[in-house]
């Protein structure tokens, strides 16, 4: 499963994903954003297992179970821009506004805000095409939610 879902990802000419992929895309990239300063904490962890619940409806099992399975589709994936372009293709402009929220959730889940995990939440907001100005309204919003 695992090999057939990276390689509909990481296709030279990304198609829409089925909504199962999009949610796993979704969470390994919350995954690769938590490990990207080199400590994936439990607070981290605890807040995407969280988010795939909320987002998706998920039962705490079903949600541990997701998170699972994306820390090894972002252990294997190389390409940051793979996962952010595959959900772009795959979820309207409201919803990726959804999403960069939930990243700045996972960055200030363990209480620090590190370079790292700025630039990354940066730079995926940029690939997903949301703007500066909604990034940071994310931010605020997941700030006042935190």
């Amino acid at each position: 499963m695992l090999s057939q879902f990276l390689s509909r990802l990481l296709t030279p000419q990304p198609q829409t994903l089925p909504d199962e992929d999009a949610r796993l895309a979704l969470t390994a990239l919350l995954v690769r954003l938590a490990r990207s300063d080199g400590d994936y904490a439990p607070a981290e962890i605890a807040r995407i297992d969280r988010i795939a619940q909320a987002r998706f409806g998920l039962t705490e099992h079903e949600a541990q179970a997701l998170r699972t399975q994306a820390e090894a589709v972002e252990a294997e994936a190389p390409d940051t821009h793979r996962f952010t372009l595959a959900i772009k293709e795959a979820v309207p402009y409201d919803d990726r506004l959804g999403i960069v929220t939930a990243l700045w959730e996972v960055v200030l889940a363990d209480g620090v805000r590190e370079a790292e995990e700025d630039a990354l939440v940066r730079m995926v907001s940029s690939f997903l095409g949301v703007s500066d100005q909604d990034s940071a309204r994310a931010r605020q919003r997941a700030e006042r939610e935190g």
